[in-house]
């Protein structure tokens, strides 16, 4: 009878690698984006021939934290990124951040060398545990593969950092993944015991409003004819704010990344909230703060001074920059408005909603006018006419700085198109990558971005351009900071 050559290290880690990935795929896992490596071979390769999963490969390690980003954004469920150990990992510390301010599930797998050649002066060799800081919800230190070659350790592995991306609210899960050399397998299939996968339960904690809430702040807003609904951006849409709005005799301020800048709220709000004058002659004694704080200043302004401000805040993201909410509700809109709908009197329509009304109709009518009347396409404009003729089911991918504010300034309400953005820090670096990686969910995608923007992932638009991504890229030449 022939001997069994010896299980090499590299055959034994990369039976480990396809136990962890088959964990994740077992929880939903569809898309990985990895970066060339020679520390992560195990861990590529896994990904690589699992069924089911698009692997996406990108030559920076920061485009493809990214790349991820933008289809986790897209998808609304984790993605894969995986690189090579040493400075690779630290590429991923922007979109990790964004993430984590953005309430992204993001799973940032890193090779890592083994214990034995930490703190002895090895080649390629940082500290990585802990290296994204409080930026991830967790850092799960997994052991060497020879170490531990059980299958069901590295079911639970992945079934943890799971759980921990999509937990409430989402974010960013780092697991650390040491291999010792050899890495690359001699072929053979390495033989593992048969266990299931674990199957945590994997529903997700969503904080819901108590009835004394709900009759509190239907009380609150039945004593004020005068309030104002503000909702800035949000990861989903909420079908029944409008409603609340409606019901609250209220004003209904809908930024475009809310998903609410729709018929039943205003149609030019940011442009009435630079308007000092009617701001002072129409200032509200509450203000309803849905999602993350405003994004123009004249929200922000407003925010400040308002009498009485209450955030309801689904992932618990602390949107009040300037200290002054009375009150802080971690709950889904949703559940806020039909609770608080169902214990008020609906209004009839009051003087108050009028006029807002009123000059919202008028502001729209001069900005359109304004925009169409001139010889020359102005930002503005480019960003109100990109919206409007997105597709029904379309994403608009728009960029930080200008252009985000353009659109909330001139986008008139429609419905069928979802508007995303990196808002959570509001960083320009990688956000070619993600309007990339939003394309790749498949839903038809336009990025609206800076020239500056754009030539700082300049490369991801190179290295992508024959990957058969279905992308339209807008780019307005405003010599801001560049000039192409």
């Amino acid at each position: 009878m022939k001997e069994r050559t010896p299980v090499s290290e590299a055959d034994t880690a990369l039976a480990c690698m396809r136990a962890f990935v088959e964990g994740l795929v077992a929880h939903g896992l569809t898309d990985a984006c990895v970066s060339p490596g020679s520390r992560s071979t195990p861990l590529a390769l896994a990904l690589r021939r699992a069924p089911g999963v698009r692997v996406h490969v990108h030559l920076d390690e920061r485009a493809a934290a990214f790349f991820a980003l933008g289809l986790a954004k897209a998808t609304g469920r984790p993605t894969v990124v995986a690189c090579t150990s040493g400075t690779a990992v630290a590429e991923y510390l922007p979109a990790v951040v964004e993430a984590s301010m953005a309430r992204v599930p993001l799973l940032a797998l890193t090779a890592d060398r083994p214990p034995e050649l930490h703190g002895v002066g090895a080649n390629q060799t940082i500290d990585q545990e802990g290296i994204f800081g409080g930026s991830v919800r967790s850092t799960i230190q997994a052991d060497v593969p020879g170490d531990r070659p059980e299958a069901d350790y590295w079911h639970g592995l992945a079934a943890k950092a799971w759980w921990r991306a999509v937990q409430h609210p989402p974010r960013p899960v780092h697991v650390n993944l040491p291999f010792r050399e050899p890495l690359v397998p001699s072929g053979e299939a390495v033989a593992s015991e048969e266990i299931q996968v674990a199957h945590a339960d994997m529903t997700t904690v969503s904080p819901h409003m108590t009835p004394p809430l709900s009759t509190q702040m239907a009380d609150l807003v039945g004593r004020h004819e005068r309030g104002l609904v503000v909702a800035g951006s949000l990861r989903t849409t909420p079908s029944q704010a409008v409603g609340f709005a409606r019901a609250a005799g209220w004003p209904l301020l809908g930024e475009p990344t809310s998903g609410l800048r729709s018929p039943g709220g205003l149609s030019a709000p940011t442009v009435l909230l630079a308007d000092d004058r009617f701001v002072s002659s129409h200032a509200p004694d509450v203000l309803v703060q849905l999602g993350a704080a405003p994004t123009s200043r004249a929200g922000l302004a407003l925010a400040a001074v308002v009498p009485r401000l209450v955030i309801v805040d689904p992932d618990d993201v602390v949107a009040d920059p300037h200290r002054r909410a009375e009150s802080r509700i971690v709950a889904g809109v949703d559940s806020f408005a039909v609770s608080v709908s169902a214990r008020l009197e609906p209004r009839a329509e009051t003087p108050w909603l009028r006029a807002w009304l009123d000059a919202d109709a008028r502001a729209r009518e001069v900005v359109d006018g304004m925009l169409d009347g001139w010889n020359e396409p102005f930002e503005g404009r480019v960003a109100r006419d990109v919206a409007a003729g997105m597709p029904q089911g379309g994403v608009l991918v728009v960029g930080s700085s200008m252009p985000v504010r353009d659109l909330d300034l001139f986008m008139r309400p429609r419905d069928g198109l979802r508007v995303l953005a990196n808002r959570g820090a509001s960083g320009i670096d990688g956000f070619v990558s993600t309007i990339l990686g939003v394309a790749a969910a498949g839903d038809p995608t336009v990025g609206l971005l800076g020239d500056l923007t754009l030539l700082h992932d300049v490369g991801s638009l190179l290295w992508s351009s024959r990957r058969g991504l279905d992308a339209v890229l807008v780019v307005p030449k405003n010599g801001r900071g560049t000039n192409i």
